[in-house]
C-alpha cells in the first residue's frame, strides 16, 4: 500500500508542478503592524465586502487595536451590527446568494491564511469583463468565477487581449488592459487593494503582532535559564569533576 501511495505521488508530481506554473501571482508586501494601512484596509473590506461576505470570527470590537475608537467604528465602519462586539456578518442571506450567484459567498475571517497574500492581491486585480459570464466579469486566476468584481467603480473595467506575439508554447500571450478608468489611477487601485490584503491577512489572526512579541521574550527567558542551568551544574559537580 505504501509502494502505491509513493507511486502515486512521483505520478502526480510534474502535473502539480505544471498546474502551479501555469498562474503567476503578483508579490505584495504585507506589514501588519502598519496601522494605517490597516485602517484603510478595514474601511474597504466593510464597504465592499461585508455587504455579501461575513467575518463571524472577527469582531467590530477589535478594531480598536488598530488605532480607532468606539466611536469612530460606530459611526464609520459598522455596517451589519448592532453593537461594538458583534462579529461582520453580512447583509447578504445565504439562501439569497446561492440562487443569484449560484454559490454563498465564502467567510472571510481566514481567507487570507487560505489562500494566501499574492493570491488574493492578483484575484483582486485580475477582473476583466467576460460578457459570456452571467455577472458579465471573469478573472485570470479564478475562470468562471461566480463574483461579481465589487472593486470595479475604483478600478474601473478591464479586458483581456491577446498579443500578436506568441508565447513559448506556440500560444498568443494574454494580458489585461484598461479599458474604462474607474475613480482611482491603476497605482492608487493597486495600494487599496494592498491594504485591503493588508486587513484581511491581520484579520486571520489579530493577535500575531502581540504572538510574535511574546514569543521573542520567551526565547530570551529560555536562553537565560539555559544559562543558568549550565552554572548551577557546574556547580553541583565541580567536586565530582
Amino acid at each position: 500500500m505504501l509502494k502505491k501511495i509513493i507511486l502515486a505521488a512521483l505520478l502526480c508530481a510534474p502535473l502539480l508542478a505544471q498546474a502551479s506554473s501555469e498562474v503567476k501571482l503578483d508579490a505584495v508586501q504585507i506589514n501588519v503592524e502598519d496601522k494605517l494601512s490597516l485602517q484603510r484596509g478595514a474601511r474597504t473590506f466593510v464597504n465592499y465586502c461585508v455587504g455579501c461576505h461575513s467575518a463571524s470570527y472577527m469582531r467590530y470590537s477589535r478594531l480598536e487595536d488598530l488605532g480607532l475608537t468606539e466611536k469612530q467604528i460606530v459611526e464609520n465602519l459598522m455596517v451589519t451590527g448592532e453593537k461594538p462586539v458583534e462579529t461582520m456578518t453580512a447583509a447578504l442571506r445565504r439562501n439569497d446568494a446561492k440562487e443569484w450567484f449560484g454559490v454563498a459567498p465564502p467567510d472571510l475571517t481566514v481567507i487570507a491564511r487560505s489562500r494566501g497574500a499574492d493570491w488574493l492581491y492578483t484575484y483582486l486585480r485580475g477582473f476583466y469583463r467576460d460578457p459570456s459570464r452571467p455577472t458579465g466579469w471573469n478573472n485570470t486566476i479564478f475562470p468562471s468565477v461566480a463574483m461579481p468584481h465589487a472593486l470595479w467603480d475604483l478600478q474601473g473595467e478591464q479586458v483581456l487581449k491577446e498579443d500578436a506575439a506568441k508565447g513559448h508554447d506556440g500560444h498568443a500571450e494574454k494580458h489585461l488592459a484598461l479599458d474604462k478608468p474607474g475613480k482611482l489611477s491603476p497605482k492608487e487601485y493597486d495600494t487599496a487593494v494592498r491594504d485591503l490584503v493588508n486587513y484581511m491577512v491581520y484579520m486571520g489572526e489579530p493577535a500575531q503582532t502581540k504572538r510574535k512579541i511574546t514569543g521573542i521574550f520567551v526565547l530570551f527567558f529560555l536562553f537565560g535559564l539555559t544559562i543558568l542551568a549550565y552554572f548551577l551544574k557546574k556547580e553541583f559537580w565541580k567536586d565530582i569533576h
